[in-house]
């Protein structure tokens, strides 16, 4: 886990585990983990007096940045509390679950920073345990097996102003119950055939607690534990075992499963009367996920993204998906810095996506070293410059670190500078290139415009100008020069082209698909109608020689421009490709609706 985080800010999560702490309400845990099938254990902490808590992905797709805010909760109060925090994966569905996302999920959580060290699980490893317990339930009249079809059971189930109504199976004895549910874990029935449901009240005013199901058949080979099982435990049902399987202390979650903690509690308090597990029992704490403006987050928008190849894939950097961010530059610290200022709540909040720029800026500010890139590339030339000469000018490496030293710059007669860096009828306040005026070359020479070249339609093709020898940053008399205009430029002769990227955000406005000002009360718009046709933009830049060295994942400041990394998939020895992560500055202001 990592060490460098700031001071904790006090939370309603953070009063409810000091009071735990305080009244030692773990201080009494028994050593050795919870019993289970043949004599074998679960896991077992080494400090039962301390918190655990978990982070409990399903592997069934890519992690978003809203896992981000829920990663660095979790591991983050483990640290903090000197406990631990385990990474688990609630595989409990066979058909969309895959060990692709398994081996991405680690990879992301490593990559935020965080170690879960011995604490890697499997929902699929309790699998025993979870049948022991269920058929617990049937002998004590908490389950039975309800052999309705699914449009029957949905029918029956009520609504949110009518009471649901009792299954013409839920009064199966106790005996014929415990047969079928073998039988179906013996696989003789084929999917939908049965079901196994909780018996608790089909008149409940909370939906979630009429007689929800508890394992359902799917002959499916499974990631972890192949064809052994062809009945799957239901996620809701799962969820608390696993918990209460691994002594976690505070079962942290979003708020979408308030309504149904009174369900995880039911599976926990009817499993412990029969002395299958240890007091005290885990205690599901809810906050609000995480909502960014000109974002989606949910999954099923993601894949339709994906899927309909309106973006290049997961890794996309344009994806609010981890392994996105990670390719557009964005950096684990930014992610902690962002989920430590929003902090934590039990209300649901718009986060402006500015203040997630803000602390990648704040960030890579402090870390990421200046470079010199042209990005739309103009000739200039220095007419009385001698052909055919060089030599080096010095630019620092961070302008706020001064112990990383200075590198080489090139410099010669023929320049790249930035086609906007040069007006031939400039408005008033323009202090850059044009006939008459000068300006310095940043880090190296001043130079006076003296015109420029242009091709037969009128388009300015070269810029000219003279140099003042003596004017050379660093050197005696250069301060003798006053300029209003400083300019970035590359040497032409020792410059290379280089693919670069210019992400921005996917969607337009900062509610994709929501509501506009003006819009009819029947009208219905889709999310994809807001997306940025100008979200990636493809470029031939021309850097500095010194960028050509760049390794995937290096960080950069484009002085001017913006933070770049070189990309991690498509970079190759010697021809790194830049993505643009964000600008020096928000460029979207408040007009956009």
């Amino acid at each position: 886990m990592s060490s460098s985080a700031p001071a904790p800010v006090s939370n309603f999560i953070r009063n409810i585990i000091d009071a735990d702490l305080a009244a030692g309400k773990y201080a009494q845990r028994r050593w050795g983990g919870q019993p289970g099938p043949a004599g074998t254990h679960a896991a077992a902490p080494q400090d039962p007096a301390k918190i655990r808590t978990r982070f409990p992905p399903e592997p069934n797709g890519y992690l978003h940045f809203g896992h981000a805010k829920s990663i660095c909760l979790n591991f983050g109060l483990a640290r903090d509390y000197g406990g631990a925090c385990h990474l688990r994966f609630d595989d409990t569905n066979p058909e969309k679950e895959e060990r692709e996302y398994v081996d991405s999920i680690v990879d992301a959580v490593k990559w935020l920073g965080f170690d879960w060290g011995e604490n890697l699980y499997y929902a699929s490893n309790y699998f025993d345990w979870m049948c022991q317990f269920a058929e617990y339930l049937i002998t004590a009249g908490h389950a039975y097996v309800d052999s309705q079809s699914a449009e029957e059971m949905r029918a029956n189930r009520g609504t949110l102003s009518e009471a649901g109504k009792d299954s013409p199976f839920r009064s199966r004895s106790v005996e014929e119950n415990l047969e079928l549910f073998r039988r179906m874990k013996a696989g003789e029935f084929p999917d939908g055939a049965h079901i196994l449901r909780a018996k608790i009240d089909m008149a409940s005013p909370n939906i979630n607690l009429r007689d929800p199901a508890i394992y359902r058949i799917r002959h499916a080979t499974h990631h972890n534990t192949g064809d052994k099982w062809c009945v799957y435990p239901m996620y809701t049902y799962a969820h608390p075992i696993e918990d209460a399987l691994e002594n976690i202390t505070h079962s942290i979650c979003t708020l979408e499963f308030e309504d149904q903690r009174p369900f995880y509690d039911w599976v926990l308090a009817r499993i412990a009367e029969g002395g299958l597990l240890q007091k005290p029992l885990p205690q599901q704490i809810e906050f609000a996920r995480l909502n960014l403006t000109y974002v989606v987050l949910s999954k099923r928008k993601l894949i339709q993204l994906v899927e309909e190849k309106h973006v290049d894939g997961w890794d996309d950097p344009r994806l609010p998906t981890l392994v996105g961010g990670r390719r557009r530059g964005y950096t684990p610290e930014g992610f902690r810095l962002f989920t430590d200022r929003i902090g934590v709540s039990k209300a649901d909040s718009l986060i402006e996506y500015t203040v997630f720029e803000d602390c990648m800026r704040e960030v890579l500010n402090e870390s990421a070293e200046r470079r010199i890139a042209v990005l739309d590339p103009l000739k200039l030339i220095i007419d009385n410059y001698p052909e055919g000469e060089e030599e080096e000018c010095h630019a620092p490496n961070h302008p706020l670190k001064p112990d990383l030293g200075k590198r080489a710059v090139p410099f010669s007669r023929e320049l790249w500078i930035e086609r906007e860096d040069f007006q031939e009828t400039p408005p008033k306040g323009y202090h850059r290139l044009y006939p008459g005026n000068t300006v310095r070359l940043r880090y190296g020479f001043v130079v006076k415009c003296t015109g420029c070249d242009k091709d037969e339609a009128g388009n300015v093709t070269a810029v000219h100008c003279e140099y003042f020898a003596d004017s050379k940053s660093g050197t005696p008399g250069a301060d003798n020069y006053k300029t209003k205009g400083n300019i970035h430029w590359v040497s032409a002769k020792h410059s290379y082209a280089c693919e670069v990227r210019l992400y921005d955000r996917l969607f337009l406005r900062p509610n994709p698909g929501g509501r506009r000002e003006g819009d009819a009360p029947d009208l219905e718009r889709g999310f994809l109608d807001d997306i940025n046709p100008d979200s990636k933009r493809l470029i031939a830049a021309q850097l500095e020689p010194a960028l050509k060295d760049a390794q995937p994942e290096d960080r950069f400041q484009f002085e001017r421009h913006g933070y770049f990394v070189a990309d991690r998939k498509d970079s190759a020895p010697g021809k790194p490709v830049f993505n643009r992560t964000v600008t020096l500055k928000d460029s979207w202001g408040k007009g956009q609706s």
